[in-house]
């Protein structure tokens, strides 16, 4: 069996980075909303990475990279929206559809929870997925994540939300 790691973004993963989004890009576009066309490149990648460096900075984001035994990503992972005041922060993730069934969004996933208790010191995570990834809404309920019921005013552009009370 392969081994992953997990590690923080860096300024020197934008070549790598840009392959992994290129490489993945019709998988990722099936299962979630499309990046802009901009993005696909490696001022785009770059600028991108650059942008979640300077939010990590000021503690809003806490972004990360998967890595096989070879040191090639083949996933991400972000703590989102890290607010202090109400100790809450949103998750994302996306695993490369050659690595889908090894378990890297738990790994992902579980990671972030940990990073968000030990290094945040949040008491809730936040996801959101849309109603056809089922991959996802395993990945978030083994984990122990619960689904949220939607008020009636809810404008979440067809996702639901699943929220993580942290202890």
């Amino acid at each position: 069996m392969e081994s992953f790691s997990v590690r923080e973004l860096k300024k020197t993963d934008a070549q790598a980075l840009l392959a992994f989004e290129i490489e993945n890009r019709e998988w990722f576009e099936s299962h979630i909303d499309a990046r802009d066309p901009s993005f696909y490149s490696l001022q785009g990648v770059a600028d991108h990475i650059e942008s979640y460096l300077s939010d990590f900075a000021i503690g809003a984001w806490h972004p990360f990279v998967i890595e096989d035994s070879s040191q090639r990503i083949v996933g991400r992972a972000n703590l989102k929206r890290i607010d202090s005041s109400t100790r809450s922060a949103e998750v994302g993730y996306r695993i490369a559809e050659c690595a889908c069934g090894q378990g890297l969004a738990t790994l992902a996933l579980r990671h972030l929870i940990q990073e968000s208790r030990m290094r945040w010191g949040l008491a809730q995570l936040v996801a959101y997925a849309f109603k056809e990834n089922l991959g996802s809404r395993k990945v978030l309920e083994r984990c122990g994540f619960k689904l949220e019921q939607p008020s009636c005013n809810d404008s979440t552009g067809g996702e639901d939300r699943f929220v993580l009370s942290i202890r």
